[in-house]
């Protein structure tokens, strides 16, 4: 595409395509190696496995700021997705990095709710991250969507494991929907000006299915500190490189966006 726009979408959308549909089951790794969360179960949450770091340790100068840890996820196969694009896209993105300043850590998510509400907190309590993007594939989409809130309830679509919460929410008594500290608008009008060929537009539905239960699920955990980006299906139209680079774009701003919000927030405090 020759330009990006970024436009309001919004709306429920059907089983076969839904944005919220993103994530995958356990098992062995996609293509080139690729480690895949352990699936089902429950006990121990198993961060020493599936953890894959986008940028080697190297030697600090003593004086250098502290590089800021970023984990990113991305979706296994489920039903017609066999190979889930989110993934696809994490995976390069890995191979792009978020510059020196960042300690990237990718994660492969089974499509399931168990699983989901288990990984979820260790991961935060593992990385401390200054943010967590999740991404999933959308059947329906033709865009790169940049989620603004997640919701709690309406879950009624099996997971992998044939599988949903009996509650049909993520969190018992939790808050109807919780909004993304980060302005997703002006991080879809920054992508927009960067000449991408990819297209970026807002959703403010999720899709009420894995990705959705995801991302209420980590907005919980991290008081708004998330951020959840929909991808179409690899092909339709964009290739694994044109999903990588606008996903490294989009987190990139995303960053920018989140500290100049925290550095006014500061600077109100001090004054």
């Amino acid at each position: 595409m020759g330009r990006a726009l970024c436009i309001l979408v919004a709306g429920t959308r059907t089983p076969s395509g839904r944005p919220g549909a993103g994530p995958g089951r356990g098992g062995a790794g996609l293509g080139g190696g690729a480690a895949r969360w352990p699936s089902g179960g429950s006990g121990s949450n198993g961060l020493a496995g599936p953890d894959r770091s986008g940028s080697k340790a190297q030697p600090e100068p003593a004086m250098e700021q502290p590089r800021k840890a970023v984990v990113v996820t991305g979706f296994g196969p489920f039903g017609e997705h066999t190979v889930n694009a989110s993934w696809i896209a994490v995976q390069e993105l890995e191979k792009l990095g978020l510059g020196d300043s960042v300690d990237l850590h990718v994660y492969e998510i089974p499509v399931e709710y168990k699983t989901v509400q288990r990984l979820i907190p260790a991961l935060w309590e593992k990385h401390s991250p200054q943010l967590v993007v999740h991404v999933g594939v959308s059947g329906m989409a033709t865009t790169v969507t940049l989620e603004k809130c997640g919701h709690n309830k309406g879950y009624k679509g099996l997971d992998n494991c044939r599988f949903c919460p009996g509650s049909q929410c993520c969190v018992e008594d939790g808050p109807e929907s919780i909004d993304s500290i980060i302005d997703m608008d002006a991080v879809c009008k920054r992508v927009t000006t960067l000449g991408l060929d990819v297209s970026v537009t807002i959703s403010q539905d999720a899709g009420r299915y894995l990705c959705d239960f995801a991302y209420y699920t980590s907005l919980y955990q991290s008081h708004g500190r998330s951020a959840f980006v929909h991808v179409p299906p690899l092909g339709k139209p964009y290739n694994a490189d044109q999903l990588g680079r606008a996903l490294q774009a989009i987190i990139e701003e995303m960053l920018d966006v989140l500290e100049q919000s925290e550095g006014k927030l500061n600077c109100c405090h001090k004054h």
